[in-house]
């Protein structure tokens, strides 16, 4: 596989360069399942499948290629990364017990990153504060803010109405899939937006943010799940045929 361009990668990438840490991500959040090893600042192994169902049987196919790929054992691993959510119910549990079952096993620390997190941390460069918002069906979204300046999300994920938005500060960036619904509401209240184009988390956001995790740059997060409301969110992506 070949190895992404660091000039292609968000700044705070290069803290797992600098750290030499070997940190295996799992997320089953919305409609991609992955799982990848980073270490020493390059992506190791990396396996993603873009799918809105069927996560409990294709996430643990995927972190076993990798350590395969890797020859990785888990207590060699430093941590291992997990998307909280929000997500769909099945694809977070999915991925919070595999991720919390290796690190179990192999006594290392199991970090929370939120998707909110993990996808402004996908963002090459960043110069004002992250909206992520996801479509949660019945004319609802669920908003979660990360400021500019840190990768922590900036409190628990609100869910509203596009029209209930809360009114910015100053600019915004528009992350998920509910970016094109968001825009022209914060806009007539005067907000000024911009959509990233960024729906799905990349490995190597969430990545960035589990080491500055465990660097202390940002408040810890265990592995609890950030549901939304279970029945109601689900991952962009195409509908599975009829």
């Amino acid at each position: 596989m070949e190895e992404p361009s660091r000039k292609h990668l968000p700044t705070a990438w290069f803290l797992l360069y600098a750290l030499g840490m070997r940190i295996l991500t799992i997320d089953g959040a919305l409609a991609r399942c992955s799982a990848a090893l980073w270490q020493d600042g390059a992506l190791l192994a990396e396996a993603v499948v873009d799918a809105e169902r069927g996560h409990p049987s294709t996430l643990p196919p995927l972190v076993e290629r990798v350590m395969a790929e890797t020859g990785a054992k888990a207590p060699e691993l430093d941590a291992v990364a997990v998307v909280v959510g929000p997500g769909g119910f099945t694809g977070l549990r999915a991925a919070l017990s595999l991720a919390e079952g290796l690190a179990l096993a192999a006594g290392i620390p199991a970090i929370g990153v939120t998707t909110g997190e993990a996808m402004a941390a996908s963002l090459p460069a960043r110069d004002r504060e992250a909206w992520m918002v996801l479509d949660a069906r019945r004319g609802r979204v669920l908003l979660e803010r990360i400021p500019l300046g840190t990768l922590a999300a900036a409190e628990a994920p609100l869910m509203t109405t596009p029209e209930a938005l809360p009114m910015p500060e100053g600019p915004v960036l528009l992350l998920g899939d509910a970016a094109p619904l968001a825009q022209p509401a914060l806009a007539a209240k005067g907000g000024e937006t911009a959509i990233a184009g960024i729906a799905l988390a990349s490995t190597a956001g969430i990545a960035t943010v589990a080491a500055a995790r465990l660097r202390g740059e940002i408040a810890p997060r265990g592995i609890a799940p950030l549901y939304g409301e279970p029945p109601s969110i689900r991952g962009p992506g195409p509908k599975a045929p009829a």
